[in-house]
């Protein structure tokens, strides 16, 4: 049986690396883009890949059209007003249909952090049906037991769902700086005096024990400690052989075992820790679809961990962490050498001056769209959400920028992990980026109408199954799993029929059929068969 897979189109400007500082860089990149088509190859597979796009349906404004409020109580309201703006109709029958609900696809994808607040079928089944597209594991916590039984409940979710696939996202711990042990939290105040220490088990009210024993070496006097980001800051005074001493700048409360920064600086850390290590082999074992890697410094730790991956005859895909001062002289080969990225804003806002983070952000956001890249934009995105029922209207802006500049995904960490209100988080973000991207005119998202974009799988159950987890990640893609015949002709006929009567494509629309062959041209596999057809009436 021949296997049918499919690469999304992109309509992306091509980047060159350039030189000189963040700022240059920036500057030069935040120029408007122009945007050409570009097929990418597919990766890994030699059997034939067949990708459906409807032609373009423009996103307008009405001028009649009421505000949409983001509230998660409106979800159904928007959806109708999403089908005015857009001159959608329903997508066929509920009762016959792949789909149980019908809907406006939301282009842009959601990453949910579960945790304690989300790790149950109940809690998982429900952020599904708000709009989770990855479930990503967060390794700096928890063991691989509760780590187990949450991939098995995805698992157990995409095999009785119709109209869903969740991908399983393994995020490592990384090398972290932290600070020890305390009896009880520190309450510290500007000009105080405070100690950091690589002796162990210290923990004072004016001494704490660090847990890297090249911390004195890597920080100088003048450098600027920040404690989780950025909560607390100390500036460093001298230091002595084992003792870093520091003013206290900006004060608060410091608990046990905090996040420690240097600004400027990154630890000389190896980017894999022993750690991190074992939890790679724990999501070979049990099939992940992807890996968040924490910390990457250079090209050599992704290749390092995709040789690994290799030898395990493993097909787990590699993103990136971006959040390290060292990272930026690299962005451009770790990029290369990963298969998508994550601008983790946290770190990076500690790492390197936070007004340089925005424009980070947009700089990896059209390196990974022009390489043909998975890129997701993360932390604080509805930090607010932890504790309050309602995002802030800054929050939502956040939410709706990484939408225009282009953003496959858009992730959720402590708002679904151990918030209060994981479901509404989660259907906030689903309904502000449904709303930005039907707000948006032709041509001024990165990838205009790349929405109507869908994946037909066909052959081998098992492997393609994992191909359609994955896909779930890729903005504006719609992987399906189905099986078709060996001849071409019909495959194509029978996928369109398919798809017409779901109500995913109508008569009359003209569609584009992209197909790759079983062995590659050249060197390289590439697209074998591009055709553009008219969708016929279903027989």
């Amino acid at each position: 049986m021949s296997q049918v897979a499919a690469t999304r189109s992109i309509q992306t400007s091509f980047l060159r690396p350039t030189s000189g500082s963040t700022q240059e860089r920036s500057q030069i990149l935040l120029k408007p883009p122009t945007f050409s088509p570009k097929a990418f190859p597919s990766q890994g597979n030699n059997h034939p890949n067949l990708c459906i796009r409807n032609s373009p349906i423009n996103a307008r404004k009405s001028a009649s059209a009421e505000v949409v409020p983001v509230s998660p109580e409106d979800d159904s309201k928007i959806e109708e007003e999403l089908l005015k703006l857009r001159g959608l109709q329903q997508f066929g029958d509920a009762s016959s249909g792949i789909w149980s609900k019908p809907t406006v696809r939301r282009k842009t994808k959601i990453v949910c952090t579960i945790g304690p607040s989300t790790n149950t079928k109940e809690m998982i089944w429900k952020l599904a049906e708000a709009g989770m597209n990855v479930a990503r594991l967060n390794m700096s916590h928890g063991d691989h037991a509760s780590h187990k039984k949450v991939i098995e409940l995805v698992k157990e979710y995409n095999a009785q769902s119709k109209d869903n696939v969740i991908s399983i996202m393994l995020d490592t711990k990384g090398p972290e700086v932290r600070s020890g042990d305390l009896p009880q939290p520190i309450l510290l105040k500007p000009g105080q005096e405070f100690t950091f220490t690589i002796k162990s088990g210290v923990g004072t009210a004016d001494c704490v024990s660090v847990n890297y024993d090249d911390f004195v070496n890597d920080v100088e006097e003048g450098d600027m400690l920040l404690v989780d980001g950025g909560m607390m800051s100390f500036l460093v005074k001298s230091k002595t052989a084992d003792s870093v001493k520091c003013e206290v700048i900006d004060g608060g409360e410091l608990a046990s075992r905090r996040h420690l920064n240097v600004r400027g600086k990154s630890a000389t850390l190896p980017s894999i820790t022993e750690k991190d290590w074992d939890d790679i082999k724990f999501g070979v074992d049990n099939e992940v679809d992807f890996y968040a890697v924490s910390f990457v410094k250079d090209a050599q730790v992704v290749h390092e961990l995709k040789n690994y991956l290799k030898s395990c005859g493993a097909d787990i895909h590699v993103i990136v962490k971006i959040e390290s001062a060292d990272s930026i002289p690299n962005l451009h080969s770790i990029i290369t050498a990963s298969d998508g990225a994550m601008v983790a804003r946290g770190d990076l806002g500690a790492e390197l001056p936070i007004e340089e983070v925005p424009l980070l952000q947009e700089e990896i956001i059209r390196i990974c769209r022009s390489m043909g890249k998975a890129v997701i934009v993360a932390t604080n995105m509805l930090e607010s959400m932890i504790v309050h029922p309602t995002p802030t209207r800054a929050e939502v802006s956040d939410i709706a920028i990484a939408v225009r500049e282009g953003s496959d995904g858009i992730m959720l960490s402590g708002e679904t992990a151990h918030g209060k209100f994981p479901i509404k988080a989660a259907k906030v973000m689903h309904t502000v980026a449904l709303r930005t991207e039907a707000a948006l005119p032709s041509g001024q998202m990165p990838a205009p109408n790349i929405g109507q974009v869908f994946k037909v799988c066909l052959g081998n159950y098992s492997e393609m199954k994992r191909v359609q987890q994955r896909l779930a990640l890729y903005q504006g893609v719609c992987p399906i799993y189905m099986e078709f015949s060996d001849d071409s002709e019909e495959t194509f006929t029978k996928a369109l029929d398919l798809l017409q009567k779901n109500g995913m494509v109508k008569e009359g629309e003209e569609v584009a059929l992209v197909q790759s062959g079983r062995q590659p041209i050249w060197r390289f596999h590439s697209t074998h068969n591009i055709q553009v057809r008219t969708v016929a009436a279903t027989n």
